[in-house]
C-alpha cells in the first residue's frame, strides 16, 4: 500500500474541509454570533496544520491502487465527520460527541437522519454548517456517480483511476 500517497490525498482533503468551514464562520460573523467563531476557527487551524503537514511534499510514487483508494475513502468519511463535529461540541449546541458525529455522518452521506428535535433553535452559523454538510455530501455523491456510472457510449468517466498491482 502506498501510505505516502494516502496521506497526501488525506492532507489535500483536510485543506478543502478547512476552506469549507470558513463559510459557516462567515455566516456566524454576519449574524454577530461572535461566540461561534472559535468553534469554527479551532477546527480550521487543526485541519490546516494536518493538511499542510501531510500534503506539503508530493510523494515520489503517485499511483493509487485499489487498496489505497478504499483506505482513502474510508478514512475521509470518518475523519471529515470527526472534524466536522467539532463546531457542535465546542459551541455546546450538541454536547455529546457521538450525537455530533452522527449529525455530521448524516450530513456528509446525505442520509438525512438527525438527532435534533428543534433544528431551528441552532445558531445561524451552526445551522449553516449542518445544512452545508448535506450539500457537500450531495456533491460528493454526484462526483462518485459520475466516476462510476457509465456514460452514453458505454465508457465510464474515471476521475480517479485505481490500478491493481
Amino acid at each position: 500500500m502506498n501510505y505516502k500517497m494516502v496521506g497526501f490525498v488525506l492532507g489535500r482533503i483536510f485543506l478543502i474541509e478547512a476552506a469549507l468551514m470558513l463559510f459557516p464562520m462567515g455566516c456566524a460573523a454576519i449574524y454577530g454570533e461572535w461566540a461561534s467563531i472559535p468553534a469554527f476557527l479551532i477546527p480550521v487551524v487543526i485541519l490546516l496544520v494536518l493538511g499542510l503537514a501531510a500534503s506539503l511534499k508530493s510523494p515520489k510514487d503517485t499511483k493509487i491502487y485499489a487498496r489505497d483508494g478504499l483506505a482513502i475513502v474510508a478514512l475521509v468519511w470518518v475523519l471529515l465527520s470527526v472534524f466536522g463535529a467539532l463546531p457542535f461540541i465546542i459551541t455546546g449546541e450538541i454536547p455529546s460527541f457521538v450525537d455530533a458525529f452522527f449529525e455530521m455522518v448524516s450530513g456528509f452521506t446525505t442520509t438525512g437522519s438527525t438527532i435534533l428535535t428543534d433544528v431551528e433553535s441552532l445558531s445561524h452559523g451552526i445551522l449553516f454548517w449542518r445544512s452545508f454538510s448535506h450539500w457537500i455530501g450531495g456533491m460528493g455523491v454526484l462526483v462518485f456517480a459520475m466516476a462510476v456510472l457509465p456514460m452514453t457510449d458505454g465508457r465510464a468517466m474515471h476521475l480517479m483511476r485505481a490500478e491493481v498491482p
